[in-house]
């Protein structure tokens, strides 16, 4: 939940005073991935699913999984092409992985 809190503030603080201009995140997570806050929603829900140990525990897990990394992909690729100095080690889901 840390990581869903952490990375929600840090989008959240990125724009100031009504401005509509779009930024490069970083702090937390999003040192590493693109997409931390979903990151941390999937972590979130397949802690949950261990914890429970049930059926739709894990399915909700996984179709979360299946909702979320689709896009963070999409929003590193956006990241990507929007920002020429973006980091090029950043990955898009998962740290230092994919």
């Amino acid at each position: 939940m840390v990581i869903n809190i952490t990375s929600d503030s840090i989008l959240r603080n990125l724009r100031k005073n009504g401005k509509s201009d779009y930024k490069i995140p970083y702090g937390g997570l999003f040192e590493y991935v693109s997409g931390a806050n979903f990151f941390g929603e999937c972590i979130e829900w397949a802690g949950y699913a261990l914890l429970t140990r049930t059926l739709p525990a894990f399915a909700f897990a996984f179709f979360t999984l299946c909702n979320l990394a689709p896009r963070a992909y999409q929003h590193h690729r956006w990241y990507q092409q929007k920002f020429d100095k973006y980091p090029k080690d950043r990955k898009a889901f998962i740290p230092f992985v994919i």
